[in-house]
C-alpha cells in the first residue's frame, strides 16, 4: 500500500485545498490516472496516481485544506482485483454472525471530546493555528481572524489574549420574536439569497488586493493616446501579418514593446521593495493581466525585450489560452517585473489599476473611443483616442518620473514605428 500524498508546488505555496477527486474509494487506477485536482493560490494542480493500483481510503475530503507532503489518501498496488464489491461481501456475513442482540444504546458522556471537534470545525483555520489553539486552550469560535474570509491564523490565535471578549448573545430574545405575529400590512416573506464560499483564489486575491493598498504609497497618474497611427499600421499590416506568423497583430504587443522602451528610460519603475534596499531588476518579464472563471491572473511574457511583434502576441495569445482552460503552470505566473491590464476589453472608459505587489507599476489600458480633439489652433478631427493610467508606488517613484514615464509609453505608441528602435 502507497501513500498519496500532496506534492511540493513551488516556494511560496505551503498548502492547498482538495478541489475534487476523480475517483472514488474502490476504484481501480492505471499509473498516470489524475486521482484529484487541488487548487491552490495561484493555479490548480492535477495529481496523478504515480502506480497503478486500487484507492484505498480518502482521507481528505472535497473541501479541505491540506499542507505539502500531507498524505490525502492510501493506493493498494496491483490491478485492483478482488477489492471490489464480491471481497466486501464476506466481510458483512462475519459481521453478521457476531452481532450480539440489540441492546439499548449507552448514552454518551456530557461534553467530553465532543466541544474540542465542534470548535475546531466551526471557523476555517491553518493547522499550525488548530494546534497552537489546543495548546493554550482557546476555542477558535472565540478567535478574531483577520483574514477577509474569515480564516484563522497562528497570528490571530497568538493576539487572541488581546482581544477583548465578545458579548453574550441574548438566549431567548430572538426566538419570540420570530414567532411572534407580523404587524398589519407587513410581510413574512423572506426574500432569496444564494450564499456562495469564496475559492482558495478568489480569497487569495481579495486579500492581496487590500494588502498592496494598505502596504504601498499607491498613486496614479493618467495620459491619453491618439491610436489613430497604430491603427493605420494595423489596418495596412495585419493581413500579411497573420499569413507570415499566424497570429492576429492586435494592441497588446504594441503596448508591451511600448512599455519595455519607457522602462528601460526609467528603471526604478522597474523593480521592487527589499526591506530597505532597491532590487533594480534588468530584465523585461511583462505580467498581462487575463480575466479567468475564478478571477484575474497574471500570467507573465517572458524577456519581452527580446521578443518580436508576433512572438509577443503569441505568447500572450497562448498565456490567455491557458489561463481560461486552467492549465497554467506556476512557472507561468512567477517572477513578473511590471504588469499591464486592460479594461477596455470589458467597456472601461478610465480606471486605477492596483499594483500587482511586489511590483511597483502597473499601466491601465481602456476602451478606444472617437474623441473631439485639437489638431491645431484651427481643426478639430474625431480621433480614436485611448486613456491610459499608471499606478506606481510612491514610496521609490517619484510623481515626475512616473509622468514622464507615462507621457514616453504615449509618444512611443503614436509613434509605432520608433517601437522597432526604442523598444
Amino acid at each position: 500500500m502507497s501513500e498519496i500524498k500532496v506534492p511540493a508546488m513551488g516556494e511560496s505555496i505551503t498548502e492547498g485545498t482538495v478541489s475534487r477527486w476523480m475517483v472514488k474509494e474502490g476504484d481501480t487506477v492505471n499509473q498516470g490516472d489524475v486521482l484529484l485536482e487541488l487548487e491552490t493560490d495561484k493555479v490548480n494542480i492535477e495529481i496523478s496516481a504515480e502506480e497503478s493500483g486500487v484507492l484505498e481510503k480518502i482521507i481528505r475530503q472535497e473541501g479541505e485544506t491540506v499542507e505539502i507532503g500531507e498524505t490525502i489518501g492510501t493506493l493498494s498496488a496491483g490491478s485492483g482485483g478482488g477489492s471490489g464489491a464480491p471481497a466486501s461481501e464476506p466481510a458483512v456475513e462475519e459481521k453478521k454472525a457476531v452481532t450480539p442482540a440489540p441492546e439499548a444504546p449507552t448514552p454518551p458522556p456530557a461534553s467530553v471530546a465532543a466541544a474540542p471537534e465542534s470548535s475546531d470545525s466551526a471557523k476555517t483555520a491553518s493547522p499550525s493555528a488548530r494546534k497552537l489553539a489546543r495548546e493554550r486552550g482557546i476555542e477558535l469560535d472565540q478567535v478574531q481572524s483577520k483574514d477577509p474570509i474569515g480564516r484563522v491564523y497562528q497570528d490571530d490565535v497568538k493576539s487572541h489574549n488581546n482581544q477583548a471578549p465578545a458579548p453574550a448573545a441574548p438566549p431567548a430574545s430572538k426566538a419570540p420574536a420570530a414567532q411572534s405575529a407580523p404587524a398589519a400590512g407587513s410581510s413574512t416573506y423572506t426574500k432569496p439569497v444564494e450564499r456562495q464560499r469564496m475559492s482558495r483564489r478568489r480569497a487569495t486575491i481579495a486579500k492581496r488586493l487590500v494588502e498592496a493598498q494598505q502596504t504601498a504609497a499607491m498613486l496614479t497618474t493618467f495620459n491619453e493616446v491618439d491610436m489613430t497611427a497604430i491603427m493605420d499600421v494595423r489596418k495596412r499590416r495585419k493581413d500579411k501579418f497573420k499569413e507570415k506568423h499566424e497570429i492576429n497583430l492586435g494592441f497588446m504587443s504594441f503596448f508591451t514593446k511600448a512599455v519595455v522602451g519607457a522602462l528601460k528610460k526609467f528603471p526604478t519603475i522597474n523593480a521592487e521593495i527589499d526591506g530597505e534596499d532597491v532590487v533594480l531588476k534588468k530584465y523585461y518579464d511583462i505580467g498581462i493581466a487575463v480575466s479567468a472563471k475564478e478571477g484575474l491572473v497574471v500570467p507573465v511574457v517572458r524577456d519581452a525585450d527580446r521578443l518580436g511583434f508576433a512572438e509577443i502576441e503569441k505568447s500572450i495569445a497562448d498565456l490567455a489560452s491557458k489561463a481560461r482552460s486552467n492549465t497554467l503552470a506556476l512557472t507561468d505566473l512567477q517572477g513578473g517585473t511590471f504588469t499591464i491590464t486592460n479594461g477596455g476589453t470589458f467597456g472601461s472608459l478610465l480606471s486605477t489599476p492596483i499594483l500587482n505587489t511586489p511590483q511597483v507599476g502597473i499601466l491601465g489600458m481602456h476602451k478606444i473611443q472617437l474623441r473631439p480633439v485639437a489638431i491645431d489652433a484651427e481643426r478639430m478631427e474625431n480621433r480614436p483616442m485611448m486613456y491610459i493610467a499608471l499606478s506606481y508606488d510612491h514610496r521609490i517613484i517619484d510623481g515626475s518620473e512616473a509622468v514622464r514615464f507615462l507621457v514616453t509609453v504615449k509618444e512611443l505608441l503614436e509613434d509605432p514605428e520608433s517601437l522597432l528602435i526604442e523598444g
